[in-house]
């Protein structure tokens, strides 16, 4: 069952033996680029409300004094009456706030490795919890860290692989292809952009500067990937290669050329002084190979093959032509005739034979280089 389902089954069940449970939370700590942890919080007759605490509300006036993060820094557990004068400020948090209880009893959910968690069980009962009722509470403590534990490491190990490898590869390591030499071939739009001027960009400025200005067109890019269906596999340098999976092949060049031009949009509309940001971006469909390579326990999921080749050196002619946005003959032919115009012929490293090269009508203008 999902969180929603877990905290509600465990409410109806304690009142459901008599335990005046009028608010029950869980409080979720997790390993999240993005997030700190989640509140999950029940009461009831109500729907379940989900909260995803973002990083810096560790140190907002609402938790930072909070009985929930004195058990979290100390393991220990802790119960709160707000007509006690000489004990902990009542819990200024959205999930306590307003709901007339008298007492609070927080309990630490600490597991083998990791943050320490936390759950709540609240009352509005005058008399709070009698000694009976705590320690039916208790009772149930290790049952309740065990399950909480075994969500708190699913979700994380579900976002790392996310984070560090994309969806898309994550459910397939989950699957278990991790064995090296597991490939699969796909049929899917490429599309390889990186950072324009970035070498002169690196040379010139602080490196605080330099992993700011990343860090700001990362921001652009992966929004307009991901918006448009696909994924990012790798991260090089400054240079993202992405693929869009999907069928018929028409949809996947259209999905891919509406994230390029989505990218070439954003960053022409974020206002950095030095340098204005920009991108040269290669589009190409064809066939890759997708799996694993490496040694013994070290090992990377990654698109080989031509094509992958042939993206990789239509973008080394971006940059050298100034072209903002190119793509091949094979991507373009999968596009409205009058989408594309031919940007010329070039000789390609690795490529026997010249490459037509073509470009969008009415793309987005290009940012002047720096």
């Amino acid at each position: 069952m999902d969180e929603a389902a877990f905290i509600a089954g465990l409410g109806r069940r304690l009142r459901s033996v008599g335990l005046p449970i009028d608010r029950l939370t869980l409080h979720l700590r997790t390993l999240h680029p993005e997030i700190l942890g989640r509140t999950i919080a029940w009461a009831p007759n109500e729907p379940v409300e989900i909260h995803d605490r973002e990083h810096g509300m560790e140190v907002s006036a609402g938790f930072l004094g909070s009985p929930v993060r004195r058990v979290m820094d100390s393991g220990e557990t802790l119960l709160v009456r707000p007509s006690d004068p000489t004990g902990s400020p009542w819990p200024l948090m959205d999930v306590f706030a307003g709901r007339g209880l008298a007492e609070l009893l927080i309990v630490p959910l600490d597991t083998a490795d990791g943050p320490v968690s936390a759950a709540a069980f609240g009352t509005v009962r005058p008399r709070g919890f009698s000694a009976g009722e705590r320690a039916a509470l208790d009772r149930i403590l290790p049952a309740l860290r065990n399950s909480c534990e075994l969500r708190t490491l699913r979700q994380v190990e579900l976002t790392l692989l996310d984070t560090f490898v994309g969806p898309g590869t994550a459910r397939r390591i989950l699957a278990g292809h991790i064995r090296r030499g597991q490939m699969e071939t796909l049929r899917t739009a490429l599309m390889l952009c990186d950072m324009r001027g970035f070498t002169s960009l690196s040379n010139r400025l602080p490196g605080a500067r330099v992993l700011e200005l990343l860090d700001l067109y990362f921001d652009q890019v992966l929004p307009a990937v991901a918006g448009a269906g696909g994924e990012v596999l790798k991260f090089m340098g400054d240079a993202v290669l992405a693929f869009f999976p999907g069928s018929p092949p028409e949809a996947a060049c259209a999905a891919a050329l509406r994230a390029a031009e989505e990218v070439c949009a954003r960053l022409a509309a974020v206002a950095v002084a030095d340098p204005p940001l920009a991108a040269t971006i290669a589009l190409h469909y064809g066939e890759v190979s997708y799996g694993n390579i490496g040694s013994g326990r070290r090992l990377d999921f990654t698109v080989i093959g031509p094509d992958v080749n042939l993206v990789s050196r239509i973008q080394a002619v971006g940059s050298r032509t100034d072209h903002p946005l190119l793509m091949s003959r094979r991507f373009a032919e999968m596009l409205p005739p009058d989408h594309t115009a031919l940007a010329g012929t070039y000789s390609l490293k690795g490529f026997a034979e010249p490459v037509d090269l073509y470009e969008r009508i009415g793309s987005p203008s290009d940012p002047q280089p720096s």
